[in-house]
């Protein structure tokens, strides 16, 4: 038996398929995604597929027992913000900012300990972008036929969504890489041990060119070796290569 439901999520990037807001979780019972905001778009989306449900039955005719899941609207809401918020400001001015945040947590904001914060900080939203973009590029297909055999949600990102996104990844974290070993060097301006600090503190404030060559050298050695490397794993790793 086949339960149309009228709607699915708002904004729905894959012309919503079914699983993204509604799936079965066991015979006769299904987890729907729901929201008790009546101001939000998707309220009336989830309860017009709410009403068919509950109007519905299964294929032995029993009542279709209905789990509403809130959507993480408010937690999505913030992180996306922050995130947005972070990979717009420059690194330089970021490490500024946070310097407070590094001397409470690693008792000084200059050195190699004070860069730490200020890395990790540039770093994870930029991550985050990357790998989400690269997740979103699995097939939907793939993600459907997993649930319809019954993987979790922690088996459908373990097995299917993180195998099938390798290539992208590989050059997502190539790209993430060689970002952060940019910020790395900038950091040699607070005093951060790395090429950064050698180009700046023994080539550019001793008046020695030939040292802050060398550095810029170095790094683009490094960020060429990562580049091939990384080029290296996603090549091998993409199924539609071997074809």
């Amino acid at each position: 038996k086949i339960v149309w439901l009228p709607r699915g999520i708002y904004n729905d990037e894959t012309n919503e398929h079914v699983d993204n807001v509604c799936a079965f979780t066991a015979p006769g019972e299904v987890v729907l995604a729901w929201t008790d905001d009546e101001n939000d778009p998707q309220y009336a989306l989830s309860k017009a597929s709410l009403d068919a449900l509950e109007a519905a039955t299964d294929a032995r005719g029993r009542r279709i027992r209905v789990h509403k899941l809130p959507l993480p609207k408010p937690v999505m809401a913030v992180l996306n913000a922050l995130i947005n918020i972070l990979r717009s400001v420059p690194f330089l001015i970021l490490m500024i900012m946070v310097m407070p945040l590094s001397r409470l947590l690693m008792g000084t904001s200059v050195g190699t300990k004070g860069t730490i914060v200020p890395l990790v900080v540039a770093a994870f939203p930029f991550m985050a972008r990357l790998i989400e973009s690269s997740l979103r590029e699995v097939d939907a297909g793939m993600i459907e036929a997993a649930q319809s055999m019954g993987a979790t949600p922690f088996q459908i990102i373990w097995k299917v969504m993180i195998p099938e996104s390798i290539p992208s990844l590989a050059g997502q974290v190539t790209t993430a890489l060689t970002t952060i070993l940019g910020y790395g060097a900038m950091a040699g301006a607070i005093g951060g041990d790395g090429l950064g600090k050698i180009a700046i503190s023994y080539g550019y404030n001793r008046y020695k060119p030939l040292i802050m060559l060398v550095a810029v050298v170095l790094l683009v050695v490094i960020v060429n070796i990562i580049q091939t490397v990384g080029s290296t794993i996603a090549v091998h790793s993409d199924k539609r290569l071997r074809k």
